[in-house]
């Protein structure tokens, strides 16, 4: 609206400006006898100063009005088609194509040309990097991930088992106990039961290190039924299977990994959904949880967890997005445009 404003006002001044210059001219030109007659003359019952100001005023604003409006529907076009290259989408072509745009358009064009190419040189170097550090990647070092993963989950993963069963049994007595006493021993229950969800999460982050050349999906549905076995949550999924390089591969793994970890450790939650499909050439990652949520204020610039899955999406040339509210669950949502396929 303040473009048409602006040349409203922009109209109308030059409007009068003209017809200032000319009244001018001609009361210079041919100088009344008596100057006082000019303002109360009248002409078509109007008074002719009325007249010298509302003519100007009237079409100044009948012109500024059309052509505010002609180069705001324009100006709207071009933000549509930067709202598209912001988003990854295609521009859309016009049905009616505005010529005194040819330029820009071909010019918003060569841009997301080159932000395609850009994207699609950043997915190959993680590409490349990820089949580097998987052919780098010391078989000593798995061996030992794996050997503390399993000390872990045979020593204090079962230790904690074992007390988690002992202090149910201890609440679930019959025995009088006091209430204060009664009130810890609860306390100490969930602390366990707390301590086997991160001892679970630190597993999880110990083994599997990668997809250890899986397919996305294989490695996916592996990790989500070994969960489900694992943790009391109601755990669902809808993975498809499609074909993207193996950096994306690597990189959506870990960002579900890191989801896996947050929640277990500080959603508190009783179902956990996974969504991974492909539509219109972007990969599309949605992970939602029914858990306690948390204020994205105060944990935007403070999580770890959040920033690094971030920047994960970022270096293959996707978009992050979290939603969550305090007891309202978390809603994580990861798309990656998917340009170049590995056989």
């Amino acid at each position: 609206m303040k473009i048409i404003f602006r040349h409203t006002l922009t109209a109308i001044a030059f409007s009068l400006l003209i017809t200032i210059f000319i009244a001018g001219i001609t009361l210079a030109a041919f100088p009344p006898d008596d100057w006082a007659q000019i303002w109360f003359r009248e002409l078509y019952d109007l008074p002719y100063w009325a007249l010298i100001a509302g003519i100007p005023v009237v079409a100044g604003g009948i012109i500024g009005i059309s052509t505010g409006w002609y180069w705001r529907q324009r100006l709207q076009q071009v933000a549509r088609h930067l709202d598209e290259i912001v988003k990854g989408q295609k521009i859309s072509e016009d049905t009616d194509p505005y010529k005194e745009l040819d330029q820009v358009q071909m010019l918003l064009e060569q841009v997301q040309e080159k932000i395609r190419i850009q994207t699609e040189n950043a997915q190959r170097l993680v590409t490349e990097r990820a089949n580097e550090r998987e052919k780098s990647l010391q078989e000593v070092v798995v061996q030992e991930r794996n050997r503390l993963a399993r000390e872990l989950h045979d020593s204090v993963s079962q230790q904690l088992f074992a007390a988690s069963m002992m202090m149910s049994a201890i609440n679930e007595t019959e025995t009088p106990i006091d209430e204060p006493v009664k009130k810890q021993l609860n306390m100490v229950e969930k602390m366990i039961h707390q301590s086997q969800l991160e001892m679970r999460a630190l597993l999880l982050h110990l083994r599997p290190v990668a997809l250890k050349g899986k397919a996305l999906k294989e490695g996916v549905e592996e990790l989500l039924v070994e969960l489900r076995q694992k943790v009391p949550m109601k755990i669902d999924w809808h993975v498809e299977s499609f074909a993207v390089d193996k950096g994306v591969e690597d990189q959506l793994f870990r960002i579900l990994q890191e989801a896996v970890s947050n929640t277990l450790r500080h959603a508190e939650a009783d179902s956990f959904h996974v969504m991974l499909i492909e539509r219109d050439d972007t990969v599309i990652l949605r992970i939602v949880d029914d858990g306690v949520g948390f204020d994205m204020e105060k944990i935007r610039t403070s999580s770890y967890g959040l920033q690094n899955m971030r920047e994960r999406a970022l270096e293959v040339g996707g978009t992050f997005k979290v939603v969550s509210l305090p007891n309202e669950g978390t809603r994580l949502e990861v798309k990656v445009p998917s340009l170049t396929k590995e056989e």
